[in-house]
């Protein structure tokens, strides 16, 4: 599954930089995460980073965008595919 942001965010900016696939952006209330773009860091982290450093425990699971370990994997594949 790809994560998200729930209002609770208190815009702290901390997760930004810790997203290894450039998938949180400040949104126009608060950050917010691309599903096409979040991992959960698989293939960089064995945990997600944003979720370790969030003071607030904003960032669930997104119910709607479920997907196995290997969907998250060929994601990130892709993913690195397009950074070359």
């Amino acid at each position: 599954m790809a994560l998200m942001i729930t209002d609770e965010c208190i815009n702290c900016d901390v997760c930004e930089s810790e997203c290894p696939n450039d998938a949180i952006y400040e949104g126009e209330v608060y950050y917010e995460i691309d599903p096409k773009k979040c991992t959960e860091c698989v293939g960089h982290f064995d945990i997600p980073q944003c979720r370790e450093v969030c003071p607030v425990d904003c960032i669930p699971l997104n119910p709607e965008y479920e997907e196995s370990r290997e969907v998250l994997m060929e994601k990130y594949e892709a993913l690195q595919k397009e950074k070359t």
